[in-house]
């Protein structure tokens, strides 16, 4: 064999191997999922029936280690059903999507809601994946309502949907960053729809954000309390964060998933630039770990000995693979720093198989100053999971096809 072959054959069986590599996890993280999910089902079943029926989303496991299900009111009601929604999707097994459907169902109600900004997170992650993966009329219908009842929330004069209505004593029209996540819905019901209110709304907010929640360095504040009156921001304050002043994990994770989708679904490049400087805030920060798996906040005082958010990974993760897909510029940074996010999960941040309840990821934090739900599994940690499993497996075979 001549030298040019062999270095030819050499290079093949490197690449071959790279990208049987890169598929094995998807494929890896998908097998485990399918029996941890079938596990977290059994679990899930138990508690609701116990429960009279009236819980219906799997959320986290308390101090002992039990599982802890959630009412159709609460903001995480919609991840399990989503994920089991993205099995059926990877899977194509009517199994995965007739319990879909069953866990998505419990949520109708909802659609009428008006007392919570959530409708995206409940809503969308539930039925519209649901209506993506299994078109019908009925899911329709239900997103549309959702999306209008959203919609009551925002005010002209500020700009912006109203996030809580708890806290009046201390905020007059509380805005979050989590909120970026609800305007995909909006977004949807435009396209669906054609009615402009739904577009407005979501970009009015979506700049309306980016101007007054983000600091110099492009780290964002929690909560933003706006003048009813007069729109003029009152405050910028944290909540869920280590300090007013401070970055916490997932609050940037929101904004670089949010604005990434903004970008999608209106060509605005200052929302494409806006998601590029949250990723270079979080990439270039010096309390990023090595593993890139952050701790709950970029400023909390003990680090390194604070816990870590995977929650915050994994939101991360999902909104990279997006970036990829839209900044051809940056792809090859981005796709780099999503899979070793995704590496470094199933490595080291993985539940054990047929433990936790049928959880998938440890290690996140819910709300460290409020002692709540700190160093355990999330529901949402592992939705975004899956969802960044599927979108590295479609921007591979995008890439593959090209080739």
């Amino acid at each position: 064999m001549n030298l040019r072959l062999f270095l030819i054959l050499f290079l093949f069986a490197v690449l071959s191997n790279g990208c049987q590599k890169k598929q094995n996890l998807v494929k890896d993280n998908f097998t485990f999922a399918d029996s941890q999910l079938k596990y977290a089902l059994q679990e899930t079943e138990a508690v609701r029936e116990k429960a009279g029926g009236k819980l219906c989303s799997p959320r986290t496991l308390d101090s002992k280690g039990n599982l802890r299900l959630v009412a159709p009111g609460d903001w995480t009601s919609g991840f399990f059903p989503g994920e089991l929604w993205y099995m059926y999707e990877y899977t194509g097994d009517e199994f995965w999507k007739q319990k879909a459907k069953e866990y998505t169902e419990l949520l109708e109600g909802q659609k009428n809601n008006g007392s919570t900004h959530d409708m995206g997170f409940k809503m969308y992650c539930s039925y519209g994946n649901g209506l993506r993966l299994s078109p019908n009329e009925e899911y329709k219908d239900v997103l549309l309502t959702s999306a209008r009842t959203l919609t009551t929330r925002f005010r002209e004069k500020t700009g912006c949907l109203r996030s809580w209505d708890h806290g009046r004593d201390k905020w007059a029209y509380p805005v979050i960053i989590d909120n970026m996540m609800n305007l995909e819905l909006l977004f949807w019901a435009f396209r669906e729809s054609g009615d402009s209110l739904f577009y407005h709304i979501a970009v009015s907010h979506a700049r309306t954000t980016m101007k007054n929640h983000f600091r110099d360095d492009y780290s964002s504040y929690h909560v933003v309390n706006y003048d009813t009156l007069t729109g003029e921001v009152l405050h910028r304050h944290t909540h869920q964060g280590y300090a007013h002043s401070s970055a916490w994990a997932r609050g940037q994770a929101w904004g670089l998933y949010g604005y990434t989708m903004c970008f999608r679904e209106t060509g605005d490049t200052a929302f494409l630039n806006q998601a590029r400087h949250i990723a270079d805030f979080i990439f270039q920060h010096k309390n990023l770990p090595q593993d890139l798996i952050p701790y709950w906040d970029f400023n909390a005082p003990d680090i390194p000995n604070e816990p870590r958010d995977v929650s915050a990974a994994t939101v991360t993760a999902s909104g990279l693979y997006e970036l990829c897909a839209l900044d051809p510029v940056n792809r090859a940074k981005y796709k780099a720093l999503a899979d070793k996010i995704m590496e470094n999960l199933t490595l080291n941040y993985r539940a054990e198989p047929g433990k936790d309840k049928g959880f998938l990821l440890l290690h996140s934090t819910g709300s460290k100053p409020h002692n709540s739900e700190v160093d355990v599994p999330l529901s949402y940690a592992d939705y975004y999971f899956l969802e960044a499993l599927l979108r590295k497996r479609a921007l591979e075979n995008a890439e593959g096809a090209k080739s």
